[in-house]
């Protein structure tokens, strides 16, 4: 399982985090979560999102012009150096259409795991030696985790590759379409619910924020991404997933400062 990661103070000693701290920027009233930040020393205000500059009115997506992005773009690539010992993992982007908008599935982790209580992600984790590739990885990761019938969704592409900070995690982001809004139950050990968003709101000024962390362990500083929900912040490797994959959707730069966070 691949959450969104927690990432270190570049002045603490390796293995300590900080404590959790407040936003650089207000949250509008009634976004946000029990997300803890862990944000480090020196962060900073980022940048608007890719979007910025496309009108609110035509920020109007559809699954199969999301598709049709997808398909077009480069071959995905592995973003930034993968250390020896960094291990293989797969999260499942999943698409559907609800009331002519596409939505996407994301979890939010069970406060009874040990780390990262509570964040919210996309159904996935490490490869299995019995898993024949990394799409079967996420595929089953989806299915013990939400019990997702994978008969009814179809795999359209890949997001670029790249290792989270916290966990020294290779994650390779699948993107699938399902031909029906799923049916979906989380597995109570691992996910504390389940959160079906609509990539409208993803796409709203108000749910962005963007952050530059000073991460001494990997050199340049990152651009940190933030997507405050009703309810829930996305952050980490999460963030960075769906804010490329609405960059790509709308026509708009995909490249993360430093990498992904």
């Amino acid at each position: 399982m691949v959450r969104g990661s927690t990432l270190s103070d570049p002045t603490a000693p390796v293995g300590e985090w900080p404590e959790a701290s407040e936003p650089l920027a207000p949250v509008p009233p009634g976004r946000g979560g029990p997300q803890r930040i862990p944000r480090p020393a020196g962060a900073a205000l980022g940048g608007p999102p890719p979007w910025a500059r496309v009108p609110a009115h035509e920020r109007t997506l559809d699954l199969g012009g999301i598709v049709d992005a997808l398909q077009r773009r480069r071959p995905p690539q592995v973003v930034g150096e993968v250390p020896p010992d960094a291990r293989d993992s797969a999260v499942l982007c999943l698409l559907y259409e609800s009331e002519g908008e596409p939505h996407v599935v994301l979890t939010r982790r069970s406060p009874r795991m040990r780390l990262h209580a509570h964040e919210i992600a996309f159904p996935g984790g490490r490869k299995d030696d019995t898993d024949p590739d990394l799409w079967a990885t996420a595929v089953r990761e989806a299915e013990e985790e939400v019990a997702l019938d994978a008969s009814g969704i179809e795999r359209i592409g890949a997001l670029d590759s790249f290792v989270t900070v916290g966990s020294r995690t290779l994650v390779t982001p699948y993107v699938a379409v399902a031909d029906r809004p799923p049916l979906l139950t989380p597995s109570p050990d691992e996910v504390e619910s389940i959160r079906h968003v609509s990539l409208r709101e993803l796409l709203l000024d108000e749910v962005w924020r963007e952050e530059i962390w000073p991460l001494r362990h990997f050199g340049a500083p990152r651009a940190i991404t933030f997507f405050e929900l009703e309810g829930d912040t996305v952050w980490g490797a999460t963030g960075a997933m769906l804010r490329q994959l609405l960059a790509i959707a709308t026509g708009t730069d995909d490249r993360i400062r430093g990498g992904p966070g």
